[in-house]
């Protein structure tokens, strides 16, 4: 019997347990599909296909039959009820869709729900720019276990850029580090260099900034790289572990 299903709400926090008193691992995001794994009336235990992540969901807001043709390109979407009437939700950043119908400047993907067409791409596209979406969560509040415009931690901030591009990378630091390959020794940084720490990880923007999701600072920011690995050898007593490269 297949087993396949569909987030359909904006986003939804990730439990380790069937409680919301257990810790919040991640999210999952409007599109993205999943296995259920063991099912009661409140909740489902769940593993993400996109990661084969696994954690508790609530038993609710999923669907059997989704067909995405666009995502969502932007931090946050503006919903519509209307085309020109919003609403006060969105849809964060990588989010997949339909399309049930469409006007010149929008597309419906759920009945009276509207997209404007400049927050989508068609759902083939791939943003080589890894660093236009690093940016785009800038300032962004962070949040352990958060993966959207609503706050957002190390290891998915690096982890939706592979997400919206449709190529596997693991959601925690600890299994990125094993995935990710070493970087052959170079004698400076480079823009698309991946530093990881024990816990942490952040990516360089050139060769003097890197971006990172800093618990420290409690957001999304752009920082000096050689000041930033001084501060944490400093600060929280952790030198770099390994240097890799984005690759997808």
């Amino acid at each position: 019997m297949k087993n396949n299903y569909f987030f359909k709400k904006k986003f939804s926090n990730i439990y380790k347990n069937a409680s919301k008193k257990s810790e919040v691992t991640s999210q999952i995001i409007y599109g993205e599909e999943f296995n259920i794994l063991a099912k009661s009336k409140k909740w489902i235990k769940i593993k993400s296909l996109f990661d084969n992540y696994t954690g508790y969901i609530e038993n609710k807001d999923y669907v059997s039959k989704h067909n995405p043709k666009y995502k969502i390109h932007s931090l946050k979407a503006n919903i519509y009820n209307k085309q020109n009437k919003r609403i006060k939700n969105f849809l964060p950043f990588g989010s997949q869709i339909e399309e049930i119908n469409k006007k010149k400047n929008y597309v419906e993907f759920e009945k009276n729900k509207w997209i404007k067409r400049k927050d989508i791409k068609i759902i083939s596209h791939k943003e080589k720019n890894f660093n236009k979406i690093f940016k785009l969560f800038l300032n962004t509040k962070y949040v352990w276990g958060g993966k959207t415009f609503k706050g957002i931690d190390c290891s998915a901030l690096l982890q939706m850029f592979y997400y919206y591009n449709q190529s596997f990378y693991p959601r925690d630091t600890v299994d990125q580090i094993k995935y990710s390959k070493r970087k052959i020794k170079n004698k400076k940084f480079e823009n698309g260099d991946i530093i990881f720490w024990k816990g942490h990880v952040a990516i360089c923007l050139n060769s003097e900034k890197l971006i990172h999701a800093y618990g420290p600072e409690k957001k999304v920011l752009i920082m000096p790289i050689l000041d930033t690995v001084k501060r944490i050898e400093k600060t929280a007593k952790l030198v770099v572990k390994k240097i890799s490269r984005i690759v997808y």
